[in-house]
Order: structure tokens, then sequence, then C-alpha cells
């Protein structure tokens, strides 16, 4: 799955989700550090990546429609500390195939995944 991080999430991770197969860029890399939440939606749209975050702001379906982006996963851990960031990403993926989120929005809190699908 081709993924852009948010510039919020520990750099180590894209290293975590490369090794499980994804293709991986982050805002950094693209340049895009400190740019609203919609000039990164562009970007990713524009490249076909899923975004990872922590930003809540991306999961209000009112801005990004399920359908109007390739994907968008916020990420709400207890603690917003790299490792438990780590954790939540790694139960979330050992439990779901990234490709079944496409243009959807998804929350993943421990113990729980909210996804909002695309009508019709």
């Amino acid at each position: 799955m081709r993924l852009k991080l948010d510039e919020n999430l520990p750099s180590d991770l894209a290293d975590n989700l490369s090794s499980r197969g994804h293709d991986v860029d982050t805002v950094a890399d693209e340049g895009l550090s400190g740019e609203d939440d919609p000039t990164v939606l562009t970007a990713a749209i524009q490249h076909e990546r899923l975004i990872m975050t922590l930003d809540r702001g991306f999961g209000d379906v009112r801005i990004y429609p399920p359908g109007s982006h390739p994907g968008i996963v916020v990420l709400r851990p207890v603690n917003q500390d790299p490792r438990s960031i780590d954790r939540l990403v790694d139960r979330f993926l050992d439990e779901h195939d990234l490709a079944d989120f496409k243009r959807c929005p998804v929350i993943v809190e421990p113990g729980q995944v909210r996804v909002r699908r695309p009508i019709g």
C-alpha cells in the first residue's frame, strides 16, 4: 500500500511500515512540514497515498468524506509517545489489511477501529 505519514508521527514508523511491505513517504520528505491539512491531502491525492496521522481533524467526514481521498487513518493512542504509537499501529496492521480501507476515513483506537465507507 502507498502511504503518506503526517509530520506528527515518529520517523521510525516509516521503517516499521516499510518492513511490512508498504511504500512509505512522509510529509517531511516532500517538504510539506508545517503545511495545512488541505495541502497535505492534495499531495496525498496526487500521489495516490493513504494518509496516516494523529491529527483528529482528518477524521471529520464533513470535511473529508469517504470516497474523496485515497484513505485516511487517524491514530488515537492513549499516549502519543513513539512506543504507544508503534504498538497501536502494529496491532492494527496485524488484524487488518490497509487495502480494505481505500477511500475510507478510519479511526484507530486501542480495541476499536471505526470505518466510514463510501456510499455506492
